[in-house]
């Protein structure tokens, strides 16, 4: 299956992964604190809920996303939480619900745009259909990672991470960017180790500065679901060091990251 087909269908089953997570979760379960400071079980899924339908409006109707971009910039963080915090004081079927919907409507306007080549706007640059799900995917598995943690589950990595994985190192330059960094002016190459010990590449084979180490590890650090230093993710040269510090594979301001467990790293600079 080509790429552009298989997006959607990725998304599609990571949101089914992360829905057989809750779906039976008691009530009470649903206000387990997650990783996120402040942020629930109700509130990651809440969360999810709400960027989907963002994503509706801005597929839909350009104008009044413009709206919601101008609230997101006069106030990131009381934006995002907002959000979050209203989906969360739903009861939990009922969050369930609006959540499967939202998605399932996503699902059906993302694969009839698929073949248009049209770009939507967003809250970082504007999106084809494809990278729009790229995106949803992304946020889908980095909020399921919240609540695996917070419910004590592992989760084994799938083939759906490379799509997490490439929109990490397609955010590079914007990741320098939100932190008034000059980009590199030179490619970096990235090499990361899949679970089934594929070896996912990107940038040419002889850049001198390079990225290497496991692929769930790699999304975990441009998700900033773990610190760079529980993480055996490894930097050759500078610049490529200065990048997972700072790295993001999502939209807005830079994040603030997830504390250090203090466990023995393979990761840093050579």
């Amino acid at each position: 299956m080509s790429e552009p087909l298989s997006v959607y269908d990725d998304l599609r089953d990571e949101s089914e992964e992360l829905d057989r997570l809750v779906a039976e979760l008691e009530p009470g379960r649903w206000r387990l604190a997650t990783p996120a400071p402040r942020w629930t079980v109700a509130h990651q899924i809440a969360h999810l809920a709400w960027t989907d339908r963002a994503a509706l409006l801005a597929m839909s109707d350009a104008e009044a996303f413009a709206g919601e971009v101008e609230k997101a910039i006069a106030a990131p963080e009381a934006f995002v939480d907002d959000g979050a915090d209203e989906g969360a004081a739903q009861e939990p079927g009922v969050l369930l619900a609006r959540w499967r919907q939202g998605r399932e409507e996503l699902q059906e306007v993302l694969r009839s745009a698929a073949a248009g080549g049209t770009k939507f706007p967003w809250y970082g640059p504007p999106m084809s259909a494809a990278s729009m799900a790229t995106g949803r995917l992304m946020e889908t598995w980095a909020h399921g990672q919240d609540v695996a943690d917070a419910l004590g589950v592992e989760r084994p990595p799938t083939s759906r991470l490379r799509h997490v994985a490439r929109i990490g190192v397609r955010a590079r330059n914007f990741a320098f960017a939100v932190h008034g960094m000059r980009a590199p002016d030179s490619e970096f190459r990235v090499e990361l180790v899949a679970a089934d010990g594929q070896v996912w590449t990107y940038g040419p084979e002889d850049a001198a500065q390079r990225v290497t180490g496991p692929a769930l590890d790699f999304c975990l650090l441009v998700t900033q679901r773990a610190h760079r230093a529980d993480l055996a993710v490894r930097a050759e040269g500078p610049d490529a060091d200065r990048w997972l510090d700072i790295a993001q594979a999502f939209a807005g301001p830079p994040g603030k990251g997830r504390e250090a467990k203090g466990r023995e790293s393979e990761g840093g600079a050579e």
